[in-house]
């Protein structure tokens, strides 16, 4: 912001923008491009994000708050029914909702789960704004220009829709603006410097298993969750972190660990150059890999990684 009187005018718009839709279809990759920068994980497999992250992107006339959150998905354990609770529970606080679609989709039957979420809430407060993005408008194919932007309409008939292209910088200053032109006016809720609500270990976490996401397949990554055990300031130039990654098999464990360390030293090297692209400093990053059975669907294990189940 230019001056403390931009920030207290009646002019001054300030809210929280709820980021929903189904697993993978580029809520993350919106937010980061919206920020400018890098705060969410992100990778080519759904469910990569597990709970709420704020990405707070201040402006001279407004401070838009981004609450990113898990996309909403029939759940198949404990956790996917955390990830939906917070999920619905943006939905239920925001002051504008964005539903974010993959628009080179046609909508399936978790598109329609948000859609009939949103319905109900519009139902009690129908005053609240509701933007449809279609997103990832570059991989739309071509006969389907219609059919698929009218099936996701007729979801949500009254709801206006804006087209762009999160990972292609498409569209998302009209975006930014249908968004602003919805807040209600209020005066900044964070200081102008903040990007996230996340601690520095907790982005760390979360880019460690990105990086598994991105290097291991099947149903092995999904089963990771990621403890940071460690993390030194070594000087003002570097940092030394140790992290665990927890799997539920002892099969899961060797797939990790790869031959002779291998796949667990892609993972540490992909990890520790997103980690230093995003904190500007250099990074020592040490890895292991623990079993922790059936820790999905155990709560007091949740609990232990962050996942507070009984909010």
């Amino acid at each position: 912001m230019t001056n403390n009187d931009t920030a207290t005018s009646l002019d001054y718009k300030a809210g929280f923008v709820a980021v929903l839709g189904r697993p993978n279809v580029g809520k993350s990759t919106l937010l980061n491009a919206l920020l400018g920068q890098k705060v969410a994980a992100v990778s080519p497999k759904p469910q990569t994000t597990r709970r709420r992250q704020l990405g707070i992107l201040t402006l001279d006339q407004a401070q838009v708050i981004f609450d990113d959150t898990p996309g909403l998905h029939k759940p198949l354990h404990k956790l996917g029914e955390y990830m939906n609770e917070e999920a619905l529970s943006a939905l239920k606080e925001s002051d504008v909702i964005l539903f974010v679609v993959d628009i080179s989709r046609p909508p399936n039957e978790e598109d329609e789960m948000l859609a009939a979420a949103i319905r109900e809430v519009l139902a009690s407060k129908p005053e609240r704004p509701v933007l449809m993005v279609y997103n990832k408008t570059d991989l739309l194919p071509g006969n389907q220009q219609q059919t698929h932007p009218s099936l996701y309409q007729a979801l949500l008939p009254s709801v206006e829709a804006i087209a762009v292209s999160a990972s292609q910088n498409v569209n998302l200053d009209g975006l930014l603006t249908a968004i602003i032109e919805r807040l209600p006016s209020h005066p900044p809720y964070y200081d102008a410097e903040q990007l996230t609500d996340l601690y520095e270990r907790e982005i760390v976490a979360d880019l460690i298993r990105e990086a598994a996401l991105y290097n291991l397949s099947h149903e092995v990554p999904h089963g990771i969750a990621v403890r940071i055990d460690e993390f030194t300031e070594r000087n003002e130039t570097g940092a030394y972190i140790r992290a665990t990654l927890f799997v539920e098999r002892e099969s899961q464990k060797g797939i990790v660990i790869g031959k002779g360390g291998a796949m667990l030293k892609k993972i540490g090297a992909q990890a520790r150059q997103e980690i230093e692209a995003m904190s500007g400093r250099k990074v020592f990053l040490e890895l292991r890999v623990k079993v922790r059975k059936n820790w999905r669907n155990d709560e007091n294990i949740l609990k232990a990684f962050g996942f507070n189940t009984e909010e």
